[in-house]
């Protein structure tokens, strides 16, 4: 139940990463979280995205979502590993059960 997300290639800009997905994630205003506390307490699919996030990776400072682009800093920079993680939780974000998940990164 539920279906993967198309996540496109991140693009890292410094500390901050850019991912493209196939869908809107929110709406044209934009929702920033700086902390998971602040994220958990939203109840918008940008605020639930932030918490997942920020539980896959501990490290982050900031999650952006604006319309189909998540945009989220990482002052420790960026490697394959962090951005696979980050881009396997946005992209299971929709998904409920485990054998829906997209394949996972080793």
């Amino acid at each position: 139940m539920g279906q993967t997300i198309s996540v496109s290639s991140p693009t890292v800009i410094g500390r901050v990463a850019l991912f493209d997905t196939d869908r809107s994630l929110g709406g044209q205003d934009g929702e920033a979280f700086s902390s998971a506390a602040q994220a958990g307490a939203g109840v918008t699919f940008p605020a639930l995205l932030a918490v997942r996030l920020f539980a896959e990776d501990r490290v982050l400072s900031n999650v952006y979502v604006y319309s189909n682009v998540v945009s989220v800093e990482r002052p420790s920079g960026w490697d394959e590993a962090a951005l696979d993680v980050v881009s396997g939780a946005i992209r299971d974000f929709f998904v409920v059960y485990d054998s829906n998940k997209g394949p996972q990164v080793e």
